[in-house]
């Protein structure tokens, strides 16, 4: 990527690690709110909630009642997070599970600065435990703030690369995942996965995770944002609550990329124009 395609400015970004209250969404848009504020308060562009955090990680809830426990766009219950993004000016990526007419997705919400819910993307790779339940889209979703070009993914989407590095091709300088991992084998996959999706395609990466229990899942937290040589910059705690926040900086991009050309060396096929929702919140 030539460096006069880079931001030219920094862009401070939160992860919003939070304990969800399962199929309770109200009092999940409650403390999410609470979380806006915070990070409004430490002065972030932009922050991420985890995987299906409005309802918690319960696809057994979801599924009794998917117009109870699944929001659609432009939700009225999503009104007070839209309202706190417009308050305090600042991007909001909140993940729950969606209806449509297609059916169900697990998805993560775009809210720009000014209050208004700019689009969804869909998780691309379902967990086997997903599948049947929830409908995958191979659409990618690339979002512009302050420059910078955001690739967004979900969870088991960054255990595959070439998800990462389309979004890379296409043009991104972070790859932000809300997730859920668990304590185990899933804390192992996320200290492999980010570190490697940030270096192969020297990108920032930002992974949100939920903490404590959520449905049967005993989620390991440690949310972390990456810089573009893979290194981890800031984590959040394994068991508690907590918004961890990170200054991206274009330099580091570019020093990157000097250093490391797999990017530009990469000969993988690349996903038509079709194929990307581009999201754009610079006025």
């Amino acid at each position: 990527m030539q460096e006069d395609r880079l931001p030219t400015q920094p862009l401070r970004v939160a992860a919003a690690q939070a304990i969800s209250q399962s199929g309770d969404i109200a009092a999940n848009v409650d403390r999410a709110v609470a979380m806006i504020a915070e990070a409004a308060q430490k002065d972030a562009d932009i922050v991420q909630f985890p995987e299906k955090y409005l309802t918690g990680y319960v696809p057994e809830i979801i599924v009794t009642d998917p117009d109870r426990y699944a929001v659609r766009s432009n939700d009225p219950r999503l009104a007070p997070i839209r309202e706190a993004c417009k308050r305090h000016k600042i991007a909001a990526i909140v993940g729950s599970p969606t209806l449509s007419d297609e059916g169900l997705h697990i998805s993560s919400i775009v809210i720009g600065a000014d209050g208004t819910e700019l689009s969804a993307y869909h998780k691309t790779h379902l967990f086997h435990s997903e599948i049947g339940v929830f409908r995958p889209d191979p659409r990618l979703s690339i979002l512009t703030l302050k420059g910078w070009k955001i690739g967004l993914g979900i969870c088991y989407d960054a255990g595959f690369p070439e998800h990462a590095r389309a979004l890379a091709q296409a043009g991104c300088h972070v790859y932000m995942v809300s997730s859920l991992f668990s304590k185990g084998g899933g804390y192992l996959e996320s200290r492999i996965w980010f570190p490697a999706r940030a270096l192969d395609n020297t990108v920032y990466a930002v992974m949100t995770n939920h903490a404590g229990k959520t449905g049967v899942w005993d989620a390991c937290g440690a949310s972390g944002i990456w810089s573009p040589m893979g290194q981890l910059i800031v984590a959040a705690s394994e068991s508690e609550a907590e918004l961890i926040v990170a200054d991206l900086h274009p330099e580091a991009l570019q020093a990157a990329r000097k250093a490391e050309h797999m990017l530009a060396d990469s000969v993988g096929i690349r996903h038509a124009a079709d194929d990307i929702v581009e999201i754009g919140m610079d006025r």
